[in-house]
C-alpha cells in the first residue's frame, strides 16, 4: 500500500546544479512519506534532465521563464501532494544528527493556530555560527529588523521554540491548508521581501509563525545572486517600497517611502557613485522608477 505524502520539499534550482545536487544527497529520498520536488527556473543549460537522470525519485519541473523565488515555488505548491510544504534554498544542507524535519511537523500539529514553522539556520562555514533563531519585528518606518542569534556560536543559547513575526525564506514549513486560505507566495517581488510578504499575510489570516530550534539547516547563503550585485540592489531598492505599500497603513506609509527614498536610496545612491559603482547607482535608481512607473500592474500580481 502506497504511503500517504506527509511532506513535500520544495526547491528552486536556477543555474545552480552543484549546490542542488549537494542539497539532495542529504534529503530522505527513500522516505515514502517525502516527496521531493525540484523547480527549474529556466536554468542556461538543461539542469533538470541531470536532476531527472541522477535522482529519478525527485520530480523534477521545468520552467520555460523564470518566475523568480515566489513564482518557482508557487509552481512547485501546485504540484505538491503533501500536508506540509517545506521550502528549502537550493544552497542549503540537512545533516542526518540535526535536521530530522519531523520535529518541524510535530511544531505545526502541536496547535491549530501555528501555520508556519522555521528551523534554526546555521551558516555551512566555518564553526557554524548561527544565522537564524527568529526574527525582531520590522519597524514600521525604516524597515529595520534582526535576525535574532546572527553571527553568533551556538551554545544552546537559543534552544527554546518561539513564535516569531516572520518566516526565513532558506528554510520555512507551512501547512497546506494555510495556503488553500491565504493564497500562494507573492509573485510581484520576484526576489527579496516575498517570504516577509507572505508572512504577513498568514498572521493576518490569524495564523502564528514558530521557530522550532530542535531541527537546524545549514546555508551557504546567497551564491546565487551576489551581495554587491545590480540585480540585488535593484529589487532590494523596488521591494522594500513595494512591501511599504502593501503592508504599511496611510499614516506611516508615506513617512516609510520618505526615509526609505530621501535618506536611504539617495544615500546608496551618493555612496556607489563615490566607489565607481555606477552599475549600482543605475540599479537603485532604476528600482525607484519602476517601483513608481509600474505600481498599478506590481500590486495585482497576488
Amino acid at each position: 500500500m502506497h504511503q500517504e505524502c506527509e511532506v513535500s520539499i520544495i526547491t528552486i534550482n536556477y543555474n545552480g546544479l552543484k549546490d542542488t545536487c549537494e542539497l539532495l544527497d542529504t534529503l530522505p529520498l527513500e522516505d515514502d512519506s517525502i516527496e521531493v520536488i525540484v523547480v527549474d527556473n529556466a536554468s542556461k543549460e538543461d539542469e533538470a534532465t541531470q536532476i531527472e537522470q541522477r535522482y529519478p525519485q525527485v520530480k523534477v519541473i521545468r520552467s520555460n521563464e523564470n518566475l523568480g523565488f515566489a513564482g518557482g515555488n508557487n509552481l512547485g505548491i501546485q504540484a505538491a501532494q503533501g500536508k506540509y510544504l517545506f521550502f528549502l534554498n537550493n544552497d542549503t544542507l540537512l545533516s542526518p544528527q540535526t535536521s530530522d524535519i519531523r520535529h518541524l511537523t510535530n511544531r505545526l500539529e502541536s496547535s491549530p493556530k501555528i501555520g508556519m514553522v522555521c528551523p534554526k539556520i546555521k551558516f555551512a562555514w566555518g564553526t557554524n555560527p548561527i544565522q537564524y533563531a527568529g526574527y525582531t519585528p520590522l519597524s514600521k518606518i525604516t524597515l529595520r529588523n534582526t535576525a535574532i542569534g546572527c553571527g553568533e556560536a551556538d551554545n544552546g543559547q537559543y534552544d527554546t521554540p518561539h513564535p516569531t513575526p516572520y518566516a526565513h525564506g532558506a528554510a520555512m514549513m507551512v501547512k497546506r491548508e494555510v495556503i488553500d486560505k491565504v493564497g500562494l507566495m507573492p509573485e510581484c517581488f520576484f526576489l527579496y521581501y516575498e517570504e516577509l510578504d507572505w508572512s504577513m499575510m498568514i498572521r493576518r489570516t490569524g495564523y502564528d509563525i514558530w521557530y522550532e530550534p530542535a531541527c537546524t539547516i545549514f546555508h551557504k547563503e546567497s551564491q546565487t545572486t551576489g551581495q554587491n550585485s545590480p540585480l540585488r540592489t535593484y529589487y532590494i531598492t523596488r521591494n522594500r517600497l513595494l512591501f511599504v505599500k502593501r503592508n504599511n497603513p496611510n499614516a506611516t506609509r508615506y513617512l516609510s517611502y520618505l526615509y526609505l527614498i530621501g535618506i536611504v536610496a539617495l544615500r546608496d545612491i551618493i555612496k556607489y557613485t563615490l566607489q565607481h559603482r555606477l552599475d549600482l547607482a543605475k540599479a537603485a535608481i532604476k528600482g525607484l522608477h519602476d517601483f513608481f512607473s509600474k505600481l498599478s500592474s506590481l500590486n495585482t500580481k497576488l
